[in-house]
């Protein structure tokens, strides 16, 4: 036996290793579609091994609601069921709008953990990792409207424009979502921590929601405090995921918020992956 053995191990040499291991032929590269949901899949994996991620999701609009509804829904309207229409699809815009931060915040984790200089050197389509991610995070969105809505309908909430038009306002909230999350993920790049990254962005997102259209009618507003309401993307994107809703679709608004999506992409896209590139 170990005549045998030892005979057996001789024959292999640093040739035969080569040799064995050799492919015929070059793997091909793989395509950008591939690669982009490859990365899709691992921000749900991160979801799902993670699912304190989840937390703010699922709890921030159940708080919200809640405290809206019952605190303020009769001294603003007369009544919480009368208030709940009005207020149900700006919970979920502010919602949405807040989980988009987590973009910016996983991908700056990335960085910090080391994971990001390890992505920028393998032979994929550059931008890959950030769509993927960004295309993964429309789950966390969709997760978060079922979650409002869901809670909404258990309250009360009866949208005129049925389920097709509650549909219609989800998707156009999530095209948004996408151009937005392109901003967070500039932070994310520039920033040096996760908190910071997380800190900053809600500096900014606090006074855009907060003074908006979400929670009263504008028109009970000081004038100053109006015009700043009138100009505020987020009360545009209020309004027309508020007139789909409500079968009241408003055209305008609904073109106002996907042009704006557009240039959100066109512009912070080339700037993220500017910096995804040069950052060492």
């Amino acid at each position: 036996m170990t005549t045998q053995s030892t005979d057996h191990e001789a024959t292999i040499t640093p040739t035969s290793l080569r040799q064995a291991v050799a492919l015929d032929e070059r793997p091909s590269r793989p395509s950008a579609v591939s690669t982009t949901m490859t990365f899709g899949w691992r921000a749900l994996l991160k979801i799902k091994h993670v699912p304190e991620q989840l937390f703010d999701v699922l709890v921030s609009p159940v708080i919200f609601t809640l405290m809206f509804t019952y605190l303020f829904g009769g001294a603003l309207m007369g009544s919480t069921s009368t208030y709940i229409q009005f207020l149900l699809p700006g919970i979920l815009v502010q919602t949405i709008v807040f989980v988009t931060v987590y973009t910016g915040y996983t991908l700056n984790t990335d960085i910090t953990k080391g994971v990001f200089d390890r992505f920028r050197s393998l032979p994929i389509w550059r931008p890959a990792p950030i769509v993927g991610a960004l295309l993964g995070d429309q789950v966390r969105y969709l997760i978060a409207s079922v979650m409002t809505i869901g809670l909404g309908l258990i309250l009360g909430f009866r949208p005129d424009g049925g389920f097709v038009g509650v549909l219609l306002g989800v998707l156009l909230l999530l095209v948004f979502a996408f151009s937005l999350s392109w901003i967070f993920t500039i932070l994310g790049l520039l920033l040096r921590t996760p908190n910071s990254v997380m800190g900053v962005s809600m500096m900014v997102l606090m006074p855009l929601t907060f003074a908006s259209n979400i929670f009263v009618d504008p028109s009970t507003m000081p004038a100053a405090l109006q015009r700043f309401v009138e100009i505020n993307p987020v009360s545009h994107l209020v309004t027309a995921v508020r007139g789909l809703m409500a079968g009241q679709p408003d055209s305008g608004e609904i073109i106002w918020v996907l042009v704006s999506a557009v240039v959100l992409t066109a512009v912070f896209g080339p700037i993220t992956m500017r910096l995804y590139r040069t950052r060492h």
